[in-house]
């Protein structure tokens, strides 16, 4: 496709956009009475409008019902988990027996890696790559330290030297050649800092055939890759959901465990009330049951109020098609690319993009390394209503959204480039 800097094109592209009428279901923030250029989902997603009726709907049964809402509100509280299962299934590539809505982000990792981290003295390591999420470096260092280990069995892959992203024959050649010390395989399925996505059917598959316990960290995948860990016989995985799942800060997180780990009363387990049977769940029995499912690692009852967002998202999401929203967010990030490439060489500044040329290695981010006045750019382009997100040293993320951007954002954002830069 050959783009164009040019407001008649991006307006002719949206035109196009099956896609387009998307974005009037969110709300966009302000700036000097027009809709900023948001280009953070991969930090905090927009709002549905409908969040807001979901939350008061849910208000309204507790004033109405008390108690009985458990089983009397509109979306009864007992099961209100359950509701979740066919939706993440979808977007998880799974059986809605292998997903379950619950805790946050780390918190379910450490939970999963209670019961797929399993270390001996012949294996013990804990593969990853390096510069993950800090919050996936300290759960990992911690689990080490927690067995008795020391950062030693961390082995960590790294860009190679004046490199940004990860070379995946490195990652193929650890697992050849240290698999059979190797006890996890613990990485992000997109790298948070560059949005390098990492071929998580091959790695598990390479990894699975030395005997390895493969889990994803999916914060930056779901909603935005497509996912089929069933298939790929990822053992586990998690979550988060205010990235491009749009469900507000701090939202309810998810985790994904492969049905051949379910229904098993021994493995290895931290266990709470809400992950025994349902059958006998309230006779109170001294044993637990686990539950045949990816519920059985559930610890508490439904937070409502925090999951009912996710609801209004995910409604969303169950209207569109996953390839029609893939293939838009390729187009949005390919043109993005374009316009800093075109301001880059007429106004003479050098925007170096970290994120992979190959599009099987990337989906919406768009990380840019910015030489020079980096810092100086990154904040005139938020005085001038475009939200992007700043990482040291000196790299600007930007993420459009296909449910909400449109190409007169990039466009815009391109015109506003080049006005700060002068």
């Amino acid at each position: 496709m050959t783009h164009k800097f040019d407001i008649d094109y991006a307006r002719q592209m949206d035109s196009q956009d099956p896609l387009a009428s998307y974005r009037s279901k969110f709300h966009l923030p302000q700036h000097k009475g027009k809709d900023v250029i948001y280009f953070t989902g991969n930090s905090l997603g927009l709002q549905p409008k409908n969040t807001e009726k979901y939350l008061q709907e849910e208000l309204e049964d507790w004033k109405n019902h008390g108690v009985e809402g458990h089983f009397h509100a509109k979306r009864p509280w007992m099961p209100y988990h359950e509701q979740f299962a066919k939706s993440l299934a979808r977007l998880t590539g799974s059986k809605e027996s292998e997903v379950v809505s619950m805790g946050t982000l780390t918190n379910n990792l450490h939970l999963l890696m209670v019961s797929f981290y399993r270390p001996t003295s012949a294996r013990n390591k804990i593969l990853c790559e390096a510069k993950a999420f800090p919050s996936d470096q300290y759960a990992l260092s911690s689990q080490l330290r927690f067995h008795g280990y020391s950062s030693d069995s961390l082995l960590e892959i790294s860009p190679r030297e004046n490199e940004f992203t990860i070379r995946e024959e490195d990652i193929y050649k650890a697992i050849e050649e240290q698999g059979d010390e190797i006890a996890l395989l613990m990485m992000g399925g997109v790298n948070y800092y560059t949005g390098q996505v990492f071929d998580i059917e091959g790695i598990t598959k390479a990894a699975r055939s030395k005997g390895v316990v493969v889990g994803w960290d999916l914060a930056h995948a779901m909603g935005n890759i497509e996912l089929k860990l069933h298939d790929w016989d990822v053992d586990f995985a998690a979550w988060c959901t205010y990235k491009y799942l749009n469900s507000g800060p701090g939202a309810i997180a998810g985790l994904f465990v492969h049905e051949k780990h379910l229904g098993k009363s021994d493995i290895p387990r931290f266990e709470g009330w809400w992950g025994h049977e349902k059958e006998s769940r309230f006779s109170m029995p001294d044993q637990f049951v686990p539950m045949n499912t990816a519920e059985a690692w559930q610890l508490s009852n439904a937070p409502v109020f925090s999951m009912a967002p996710q609801r209004a998202s995910l409604d969303i999401f169950d209207s569109v098609d996953l390839e029609v929203l893939r293939a838009k967010s390729m187009n949005l990030s390919s043109y993005l690319e374009f316009v800093l490439t075109e301001v880059g060489k007429t106004k003479g500044h050098s925007f170096e993009l970290i994120t992979p040329k190959d599009w099987s290695a990337r989906a919406a981010q768009v990380s840019v390394f910015l030489h020079g006045q980096g810092r100086e750019v990154f904040d005139k382009l938020m005085k001038e209503g475009v939200i992007a997100d700043w990482r040291e040293p000196n790299v600007i993320r930007m993420a459009p959204v296909p449910l909400y951007n449109s190409f007169e954002d990039i466009y815009n954002f391109g015109k506003i480039l080049e006005k700060v830069i002068d």
